[in-house]
């Protein structure tokens, strides 16, 4: 039986292959009623602009039928339709290597660029969580889940600044981010001379307020770095502080001593950073790039900005910190909790940590199912804290606990004696998975998840201009799809049959696809720092 990790990217690649020269053609299946008849589709229009009258060659065929190579999925059948050129793989081939190897489709598909280190700054951090906009609290999430996206592909990251109020640190915690913390600020003297050389000539630098040395002048550097690659033209000079020095010299100083550099000399090219700054921010980090370039002839000299969207409240007047939309969210969850349960469980321990994870879910697939780039509107009203709402993480969240109390309930039964202990997978008849919805999951979930999380960790660093886009979406988006299939299925298949020896083979087989879920979803969790919630 042929081994190694099947791939959509693969097998896509190697069907247009078979095409002969030109661009891609064949497009993968996502919905249910088109997954009923095939798997992948070169549409008519776009045959007929490669083969001019539409008619495939017959050597196309044959190299469709034999498709092979790493990461291909193997082919039943190819046949032309009305709609174009419609494939199907072997189903129960497939499962049967997606699910004997089950890990491998739960971490990314290849590793990032080679020695990559990227510097993440999230300036927000420097905030009180009192003063922390929603904007702002977006820009965090983001960074955090970039980090971690970029952890799991071994991706050299350090992260700044490490934040110094100890309130900032405990709202962190609180969210379930991770971000370094020290309460000592970075050495600034060397810089400070740098910058008193470069100030704008003053009639009397000591009339100046305390803790500002007076103007840089930035025209010249906008000009050189060029208006088209994204600096705003109204940037002309930049007032420096000893604070604005203090934020300059801890990312000289993360730069300089970023894990992996060969050298402190060669980490300023050797680096990538990445600002991680809400709309309202861009401005002044803008000023802060360039003063960074005409003061530190080390400087990187890749710095790129990725800027988060505005956040709207729908219907709420006024300003709402990020504390206050936490305490909200936490307070809903345990209103819906209490009219699921009947009762208050606020006060029971076992309950405690389910509804901070529940809250935090909440927030981070709110802040992160949308493109980081674009507006974000939130609605506040109680019903998005529904586990009927198919688009939450408190939905997300529960199906996860569903996962949980199914192998729970077949462990509990497996000892009582009803069923027997699960046998190898290598033993498992997988042909016995003929239900659409179970093709739907591990055709549009399973499978295609290391894929998705190589995306979502994917910088185009090297691209042109100052701007950079991130695609943090798409695991939010990836586990919601993901939950409402699992949960159409649950609710209309019985997993745990009746204890009848005739009936284990499917069961077992069915389990080992949940099993497959449950750890694409843990995975998944684990890169918006979510742990997995056993009950809710």
């Amino acid at each position: 039986m042929a081994t190694g990790r099947l791939g959509i990217e693969e097998t896509l690649g190697a069907l247009n292959a078979a095409l002969g020269p030109g661009g891609p053609v064949w497009l993968k299946e996502t919905r249910a009623r088109h997954l009923h008849a095939r798997d992948f589709l070169a549409p008519r229009r776009a045959l007929q602009a490669r083969f001019g009258d539409g008619q495939v060659p017959e050597r196309v065929f044959h190299a469709v039928a034999g498709l092979q190579g790493p990461g291909v999925a193997p082919v039943l059948r190819c046949a032309p339709t009305p709609s174009g050129l419609a494939l199907q793989l072997q189903r129960s081939a497939v499962f049967e290597r997606v699910l004997g190897s089950v890990e491998a489709y739960a971490a990314p598909a290849a590793p990032a660029t080679p020695g990559l280190r990227v510097l993440l700054h999230c300036p927000a951090l420097r905030a009180s969580p009192c003063a922390l906009r929603l904007s702002q609290l977006r820009a965090v999430l983001v960074a955090d889940h970039l980090a971690r996206t970029l952890h799991a592909h071994r991706v050299s990251v350090r992260l700044v600044p490490a934040v110094r109020d100890p309130h900032m640190s405990t709202f962190l915690q609180q969210l379930k981010v991770e971000w370094p913390a020290n309460s000592e600020r970075a050495e600034t003297e060397a810089l400070r001379s740098l910058a008193l050389a470069e100030l704008n000539p003053a009639g009397d630098r000591g009339a100046l307020p305390a803790g500002v040395l007076g103007n840089v002048c930035l025209k010249d550097l906008v000009e050189k770095r060029g208006r088209t690659a994204g600096y705003d033209p109204n940037l002309d000079s930049c007032l420096v502080t000893e604070d604005l020095l203090s934020v300059l010299a801890e990312l000289r100083a993360a730069v300089l001593h970023c894990p992996e550099a060969a050298t402190p000399h060669d980490g300023a090219d050797s680096c990538m950073v990445v600002h991680v700054v809400s709309c309202e921010e861009e401005f002044q980090q803008q000023k802060l790039d360039l003063l960074w370039w005409k003061l530190d002839n080390q400087a990187p000299l890749r710095q790129k900005h990725l800027v988060c969207g505005s956040v709207k409240v729908a219907g709420v007047p006024g300003t709402l910190t990020a504390p206050e939309y936490y305490e909200l969210r936490h307070a809903q969850v345990c209103k819906a909790s209490a009219l699921k349960h009947s009762r208050d469980l606020t006060e029971d321990p076992a309950w405690t940590e389910s509804f901070r994870v529940l809250s935090v879910a909440t927030i981070k697939f709110e802040m992160l199912s949308t493109a980081p780039q674009s507006q974000l509107v939130l609605a506040l009203a109680d019903s998005s804290i529904s586990t009927k709402g198919t688009k939450s993480g408190t939905f997300v969240m529960y199906n996860c606990a569903r996962l949980a109390t199914l192998f729970e309930g077949y462990k509990h039964s497996m000892e009582q004696g009803l069923y027997p202990s699960f046998p190898p997978v290598s033993s498992l008849d997988f042909s016995l998975l003929h239900d659409e919805g179970e093709w739907l999951l591990l055709f549009n979930s399973i499978l295609p998840f290391p894929d998705l999380l190589s995306q979502a960790a994917a910088l185009e660093y090297m691209g042109p201009g100052l701007h950079i886009s991130a695609r943090t979406e798409m695991v939010c988006k990836s586990l919601v799809k993901l939950s409402m299939d699992f949960s159409s299925y649950y609710n209309r298949v019985h997993i745990l049959g009746e204890p009848r020896p005739h009936l284990f083979g499917q069961m077992f087989a069915r389990l080992q696809l949940l099993r497959a879920v449950r750890e694409v979803l843990h995975a998944g969790l684990a890169t918006l720092g979510l742990p997995p919630l056993s009950h809710i």
